[in-house]
């Protein structure tokens, strides 16, 4: 069963690929290496071990670097949010669900998870409508790209920051629940009695 639910985890990654787009030739994908200098950091450089941006247009390569900062901002935030619930916080329900964030997950009431799913799907839903402004540049739902360029350099190290970020958070994500759901482990050792 830990294996099967592992498998369809690592099975689950495809669910976030793009359909196929129209092809620009491979001097399109070295100009975006160049012309882009977010996400291409030190020690690692541009970074694509399985070859998924060889022979994408653009317009493909915005839609993998939304994905990429969705993802990120998400497993951030779910990073310090099983924490939080591991330490016995719990600002809803009376304080009543369990400390091991998925014995919480199965705890919550049906009303809880109708919540969730709107609240998400609102999310989503204004991030489709501010993509629709003129200008827009994958990302940037707080409109930051009508004040600053990617000449900031200020600018462009925080952006480099949150990219690094989220990529380590979702690689720390995946290990905190594989942790838990094997050997059910939920928390960290500054949470354990002495």
């Amino acid at each position: 069963m830990k294996t099967a639910t592992f498998l369809s985890l690592v099975g689950a990654s495809t669910a976030f690929t793009t359909p196929t787009l129209k092809t620009k030739s491979a001097s399109s994908l070295e100009a975006w290496k160049d012309d882009t200098v977010v996400g291409i950091t030190a020690p690692m450089g541009y970074f694509d071990p399985l070859g998924l941006s060889v022979g994408q247009s653009d317009e493909t390569m915005n839609i993998y670097r939304e994905a990429e900062l969705k993802h990120g901002r998400v497993a951030m935030a779910a990073c310090l949010g099983w924490y939080v619930t591991a330490a016995g916080v719990h600002p809803a329900f009376n304080s009543s669900l369990s400390s091991d964030p998925l014995e919480a997950a199965k705890q919550l009431p049906f009303v809880g998870w109708v919540q969730f799913v709107l609240g998400c799907g609102a999310i989503e839903w204004l991030g489709e409508q501010i993509k629709t402004r003129p200008g827009y540049v994958p990302g940037d739902l707080l409109g930051t790209a009508f004040w600053v360029d990617d000449s900031d350099e200020g600018w462009v190290g925080y952006q480099n920051r949150e990219i690094n970020n989220g990529r380590l958070a979702m690689v720390a994500f995946m290990g905190i629940y594989v942790q838990d759901y094997v050997y059910g482990e939920y928390g960290d050792n500054i949470f354990r009695a002495s």
